[in-house]
């Protein structure tokens, strides 16, 4: 399965328990128990220049926003928060090819006005993108 299809973890039909048995499925999973696509959020083009977001329905109708494609970073600085233009991801702590396709996640390092930062949110989830300046 492609790492960006729907999140369906469950036992391998194959194993066996201890005794030698096979394992048979007692039920398959509900629509509720399978998760969503992954939102790979990507840095924006410069012609865009905002945030593109995208609302989703979660269970129970509640929405949340995913952030699609991103050009400002919420800052943490010595003054307070500052709204600051990414221009690079630098390097992904989850996949490599994530900041060579410019995949922003949490954890990521990115390339700001102010210097290098890292992601401190998960912007696929809360629909912004917060971050702090690394020293060094």
């Amino acid at each position: 399965m492609s790492q960006f299809g729907i999140q369906i973890h469950g036992t391998s039909n194959t194993k066996k328990f201890g005794n030698g048995k096979k394992k048979i499925k007692f039920r398959d999973k509900r629509k509720s128990e399978i998760g969503n696509y992954f939102s790979a959020t990507k840095l924006a083009d410069t012609k865009k220049e905002s945030n593109v977001t995208k609302r989703v329905r979660r269970t129970g109708g509640r929405e949340t926003t995913t952030l699609k494609a991103a050009a400002f970073a919420n800052m943490l600085t010595k003054q307070g928060y500052k709204k600051i233009r990414i221009m690079n991801v630098t390097e992904s702590r989850d996949n490599r090819n994530f900041a060579r396709q410019n995949i922003i996640t949490k954890g990521t390092i990115i390339t700001t006005e102010l210097g290098k930062a890292v992601v401190t949110n998960r912007p696929g989830r809360e629909g912004s993108v917060n971050a702090k300046l690394v020293e060094g």
